[in-house]
C-alpha cells in the first residue's frame, strides 16, 4: 500500500525535485570560458569574479547618491522593475524560467519565500534611503555587524557552537555600537536595521534551496505587482523617468543589481568559505571609504574607535573561520548553500 502520510509536503517539493534532476536549477553558467582549468587557476578565476562583485557593491552608494532628488521609495520601485526584466530575461536565456515558477509554486518553501522577500526589499529601501541621506557610513557600519549578528541569531535560533574566538569577536563588535550608541545619544538604528535585515534575509534563504538567480526573480517578481502601483499611482506625473538622464541611471538599476550577483554566484563556488567571508568585507570597505572621500560624510575619533574594534572583532572572526576551514578541509556543502544567499545591497 502506499504511504499517505506527508504526501502533501512531497507533491509542493515535486517540482523543485524534476526541476533539479532536469538540470534547471544549476548553478550559474560558467563565465569567463574553460581557460587554466587547473585549481590554482579556477581560484584566481574565482578570486577575480569575487572582487569584481564587491567592488561593485561598494561602490553603489556613489550611484544611489547620484539620484539623491528622486524620492527612496521611487527609486526602489524601479529597482525592482528594472531587476525582474533583466533577471527574467537572464534566466529566460538559460531555460530556467521553469524552476522560477517551481520556486513560486511550492507551498511548503511559500513561507520562507515571502520572509526572504520582505527582509531582501527592506534591506534595498533602508540602503538606498540612508545613502540618499548622508548616512553612508551608518549603512557600511550595518555591513560590517551583519556577519557577526549572524554569529549570534546561528547561536540562538540554530543552536551552533561558537568558539573563544568567535565570542571574543562579538564581544568586541557589541563594544564597539555601545560606544558609537553612547556617543550619539541612541543606538545606530539605521546600521542594526540593515544588519538585522541582512542577517534574517540569510536565515529565510536557508531553506529555499534555489540558485541565486532563481530565487531573487522570484523575490522580484512577488514585489513588482507593488512596485508597478507605486510608479502607477503614488508618483506624479511621468516621475524622475521625464528627465532623460535619471531615466538611464533608473534603467541602469537592473544591471547594477544582477551584474555583482552573477560574479558573486560565480565566484562562491570556486572560493572557499573563509576567503568569501574576508574578500566580502571589501564591500562595506569600499562604501565607507567613498562615503568619506567622496560623498564627504563626517567621520569623528569616536566613529574611528568603533570601526576599529568592529575591524578588530572581523579580523578574529576571520581567524576562526580560517581555523575551521583547515580543521575540515573546506566543506563544499556549504559553498554550494554560500551561492544561493547572495548578500544585498
Amino acid at each position: 500500500m502506499a504511504r499517505r502520510g506527508g504526501g502533501r509536503g512531497h507533491r509542493d517539493r515535486a517540482p523543485l525535485g524534476r526541476a533539479r534532476r532536469r538540470g534547471i536549477l544549476s548553478v550559474a553558467p560558467s563565465i569567463g570560458g574553460r581557460g587554466d582549468t587547473s585549481p590554482r587557476g579556477t581560484a584566481l578565476r574565482g578570486l577575480t569574479a569575487l572582487i569584481g562583485a564587491c567592488t561593485i557593491w561598494g561602490l553603489s552608494p556613489l550611484y544611489y547618491a547620484a539620484l539623491s532628488h528622486v524620492p527612496a521609495a521611487e527609486v526602489m520601485a524601479h529597482r525592482i522593475l528594472w531587476s525582474a526584466v533583466f533577471f527574467g530575461a537572464i534566466v529566460a536565456l538559460q531555460g530556467r524560467i521553469g524552476s522560477v515558477l517551481a520556486l513560486l509554486g511550492a507551498r511548503a518553501l511559500r513561507v520562507r519565500l515571502v520572509a526572504s522577500t520582505v527582509f531582501v526589499s527592506s534591506n534595498w529601501f533602508l540602503f538606498i534611503w540612508a545613502v540618499q541621506s548622508g548616512r553612508t557610513v551608518e549603512s557600511s557600519l550595518g555591513y560590517y555587524i551583519a556577519p557577526l549578528m549572524a554569529v549570534i541569531v546561528g547561536r540562538v535560533y540554530f543552536g551552533e557552537r561558537l568558539s573563544s574566538l568567535r565570542w571574543t569577536a562579538t564581544a568586541l563588535a557589541a563594544l564597539g555600537v555601545m560606544i558609537l550608541a553612547a556617543w550619539l545619544g541612541a543606538p545606530p538604528w539605521v546600521s542594526l536595521a540593515i544588519a538585522l535585515t541582512f542577517t534574517l534575509y540569510g536565515v529565510a534563504k536557508r531553506g529555499l534551496d534555489a540558485p541565486a538567480l532563481i530565487s531573487v526573480l522570484a523575490e522580484v517578481l512577488l514585489l513588482a505587482p507593488i512596485a508597478l502601483f507605486w510608479i502607477a499611482v503614488m508618483v506624479p506625473g511621468k516621475g524622475a523617468m521625464v528627465d532623460p538622464v535619471d531615466a538611464g541611471l533608473l534603467l541602469l538599476s537592473g544591471p547594477l543589481t544582477a551584474l555583482p550577483l552573477i560574479l558573486f554566484s560565480y565566484a562562491s563556488r570556486r572560493m572557499t568559505l573563509a576567503t568569501l567571508g574576508v574578500v566580502g568585507y571589501l564591500n562595506p570597505t569600499l562604501q565607507f571609504v567613498g562615503a568619506v572621500t567622496i560623498l564627504g560624510e563626517p567621520v569623528t575619533a569616536v566613529h574611528l574607535l568603533a570601526f576599529g574594534l568592529i575591524w578588530t572583532a572581523l579580523a578574529l572572526y576571520s581567524a576562526a573561520a580560517f581555523r575551521r576551514e583547515r580543521r575540515t578541509g573546506g566543506d563544499i556543502a556549504a559553498r554550494e548553500k554560500v551561492a544561493t544567499d547572495p548578500p544585498p545591497p
